[in-house]
């Protein structure tokens, strides 16, 4: 059993987190300072504990266990599509739902095709990460959770939007 496979993409996905953590916040400082405001909080907590669960559990359950070279590749191109989110975003990319008045919504880069391109890659993330190591059931039970928050959140954000368009 080769340990360092599981472990090489672990640390990977742990360090992306980690690192999109640091630079979301960042922005939100900078967004608030501009007169951005916070919207619907409320979720935020129950969206990290998922978020921090998901990738405890895979490094609990996950170690050892070989990786799927096809559900691997379709997570890099994943990390592809993240990459042209945070592009396109730049420092308007959070974790946590921002609304900044003065600004127009982006509608360049995955925009043009999807509302919320971010959430649909997370959903794809959380579900193809469990199944690179052949844990169906893990990618299963997280996307059903994922997807109850992306819902509320989802809503949340748009009403936030509409609002704000008044």
């Amino acid at each position: 059993m080769m340990l360092w496979p599981s472990i090489a993409l672990l640390s990977f996905v742990s360090l992306q987190r980690l690192a999109e953590l640091g630079y979301a916040r960042r922005n939100t400082v900078a967004l608030l300072t501009r007169g951005g405001r916070e919207c619907a909080p409320g979720h935020y907590p129950l969206m990290v504990a998922m978020h921090a669960a998901w990738l405890l559990g895979l490094w609990l359950l996950a170690i050892g266990g070989s990786v799927a070279l096809g559900w691997f590749s379709l997570f890099m191109l994943l990390q592809g599509l993240r990459l042209w989110v945070l592009a396109t975003l730049k420092e308007r990319w959070t974790t946590r739902i921002i609304i900044l008045p003065s600004a127009s919504l982006v509608t360049t880069g995955p925009y043009r095709f999807l509302n919320h391109p971010n959430y649909a890659i997370v959903a794809g993330e959380i579900a193809v990460l469990p199944l690179c190591f052949g844990m169906s059931l893990y990618a299963a039970i997280f996307s059903v959770l994922n997807g109850i928050i992306l819902t509320i959140r989802i809503r949340a954000e748009n009403a936030c939007l509409k609002q704000t368009a008044i």
